[in-house]
């Protein structure tokens, strides 16, 4: 299947590199990316000839339709256009979470897919983890019975929540999707899944309540980059922490020094000169945000099941999921190797094993990026047999929960998911 690829920052290279390894099912054909150095690095990965690299979606969409794919990995404001229009040119989508930004943008571009009758696999990629995976094969197995109850746990973790959340993309409410949707719709799509019924009621509380003013050190300043600062040695969050030890994350320098780097892998002075001159040099108590940082959420599925989302920046990270059935009980810590399971019938535990991947739950998806590109091939082939693939219908009435919960939070009110979806002409059951 030939493949175009619309946005080539960490989401857009991870896939491509994925694709790369995978030439019996997959040849990119073009790129576009208005940053030289991705669009650069795209096109030496697939040695791709000037005329098959475009500066941004616009133009490699305003082109006769020249592949059967097109993995759309932009920015989160920057999904619905393209989408849209790729959707208008025939392609097929590989499309990134969150779908969009707003419940509107997500049901327009579920109804252009269903009138042009392509089909779109939405990048939940937590489905394909192993650990979600072995969940999921329990629960269809019939281990634990009929599950009653979910508890989950999204542990941000302190520093990523501080880097995208507080200094960073996503750090402002009512210029980006809410958390809910920006982190949490891996969380809220993964218990959906599980449960496989729809969800009738949600409810949430959360705010920010550390990373204000007010919290501020006595004496810190608004700018955490080339200050004094008198906690700077015991401060987690410091810039020369986060960003400039040689521990620092490849991802965090990267986009830290977005727009000062011709490299995709920037240079130390690079990545200084973007803390001097961005929001990532700002002290994490004065970084202008509002965005939540802890969040529960409440839901109630049909027959009575009951679940519990717990969103949080005060945390190592990672995630945790607890299933309460009538036959049996599960946890599991996604970064363990064993899902544990205590059976009420032979009073013993029994352990699952989780195959082995490079990548951890907290940074990379723990195996879920190679399985969905893997997938994408039979999804969009005749005989899918599969039991993990989001289309784009099933992920809307998901990201419905997440912006129903939204509401529910700013108004202090519990949201009816199919009078909520009503309004928008989007049918839930």
């Amino acid at each position: 299947m030939k493949v175009i690829i619309i946005g080539a920052g960490g989401r857009g290279h991870r896939y491509a590199r994925i694709i790369k390894d995978l030439p019996d099912k997959f040849e990119v054909v073009a790129v576009a990316e208005p940053i030289k150095a991705r669009r650069d690095s795209i096109q030496k990965l697939f040695n791709l000839p000037d005329s098959a690299c475009f500066l941004g979606y616009e133009e490699i969409l305003a082109q006769p339709k020249m592949a059967d794919v097109a993995a759309i990995c932009t920015m989160d404001d920057m999904h619905t256009e393209p989408a849209l229009k790729a959707i208008e040119l025939g392609y097929n989508l590989l499309l990134e979470k969150p779908v969009a930004q707003t419940a509107e943008e997500c049901v327009a571009i579920a109804r252009a897919a269903e009138k042009k009758g392509v089909s779109v696999l939405v990048c939940h990629v937590l489905r394909y983890a192993p650990f979600y995976k072995t969940v999921k094969k329990i629960v269809m197995d019939g281990v634990l019975g009929d599950v009653m109850s979910v508890i989950a746990v999204e542990a941000v973790g302190n520093i990523h929540q501080s880097h995208s959340y507080v200094r960073g993309d996503w750090h402002k409410e009512g210029e980006t999707t809410p958390m809910l949707l920006a982190k949490c719709c891996h969380d809220l799509d993964i218990i959906q899944w599980i449960l496989d019924k729809p969800c009738k009621k949600v409810t949430s509380f959360g705010e920010l309540t550390y990373f204000k003013p007010e919290n501020a050190p006595e004496g810190a300043p608004r700018r955490c980059y080339e200050n004094e600062c008198p906690v700077r040695e015991d401060c987690p969050y410091s810039c020369d922490k986060v960003y400039l030890a040689d521990n620092s994350s490849d991802w965090m320098q990267r986009t830290a020094a977005r727009g000062y780097s011709n490299d995709f892998w920037p240079t130390y002075d690079e990545v200084k000169e973007g803390l001097a001159n961005t929001n990532f040099g700002a002290c994490v108590f004065y970084a202008n945000n509002d965005v939540v940082d802890h969040q529960v959420v409440n839901m109630e599925f049909e027959g009575g099941v009951t679940a519990s989302l717990t969103m949080n920046a005060f945390n190592k990270g990672g995630r945790y999921i607890r299933l309460f059935g009538t036959k049996g009980e599960l946890y599991a810590n996604a970064n363990d190797t064993e899902i544990t399971v205590w059976d009420f019938n032979t009073k013993e535990t029994k352990n699952y094993p989780v195959s082995k991947t490079e990548e951890s739950i907290a940074g990379g998806h723990g195996g879920g990026d190679n399985g969905i590109v893997a997938e994408l091939y039979d999804y969009l082939g005749d005989n899918y047999r599969g039991y993990c693939a989001a289309d784009i219908e099933i992920s809307v009435k998901n990201h419905m929960i997440g912006f129903a919960a939204e509401q529910a939070r700013h108004n202090n009110t519990v949201e009816d998911i199919k009078e909520y979806c009503d309004k928008l002409g989007f049918k839930y059951d």
